[in-house]
């Protein structure tokens, strides 16, 4: 009874779980996507990102993040934890999207094709050095944590797929 039971769970279980796949411009081509389709889909992020800027003694700006005392020095950290949801807020350039993981104008990152890494759209900074990037975030300068740099895009292959079954073409109707 006990294996019965158990197999029904997953049974049920399987059917809700996310099929994250890297997003890339090959599944943007595939699909026929325009910019404003491509910011009413839900991303989530691969990996970790975590955001780290030193505060100077008259900094009280902090509003999202935590400040924690590195090495005697207090330091504001932003986590972003891999599977948080973003979206789209804006598509400057081909090959380059502006992700929002939280609610502010300001609060984007920037992903980007890597033709390195399959061309996924990966996590973009202004200078990367020693694993290290620096990024602007909510109007400010941070730097990220080493493992941040694997961070890239995913989205839900089950629910575009479905958005895609849902979609018909109307022939209009003719006066009898």
């Amino acid at each position: 009874m006990k294996r019965i039971l158990f197999f029904v769970l997953i049974v049920f279980a399987l059917p809700s779980c996310k099929n994250l796949v890297p997003y890339t411009n090959a599944m943007k081509q595939q699909h026929g996507w325009f910019d404003n389709q491509v910011q009413q889909i839900q991303f989530y992020v691969s990996h970790n990102i975590v955001l780290h800027r030193e505060l100077s003694q008259g900094s009280t700006d902090i509003i999202h993040g935590k400040i924690k005392t590195i090495n005697g020095r207090k330091v504001e950290e932003i986590i972003i934890p891999q599977g948080t949801p973003g979206v789209v807020t804006q598509i400057p350039r081909e090959s380059k999207l502006l992700v929002s993981f939280e609610m502010g104008d300001d609060y984007y990152l920037s992903f980007g094709v890597n033709p390195n890494l399959s061309d996924k759209y990966v996590l973009l900074a202004s200078d990367w050095n020693k694993g290290m990037g620096a990024v602007h975030y909510a109007g400010q300068e941070y730097t990220t944590d080493p493992d941040s740099k694997y961070a890239y895009l995913l989205v839900d292959l089950r629910k575009i797929q479905k958005m895609e079954l849902k979609q018909r073409i109307v022939k209009g109707r003719k006066v009898k």
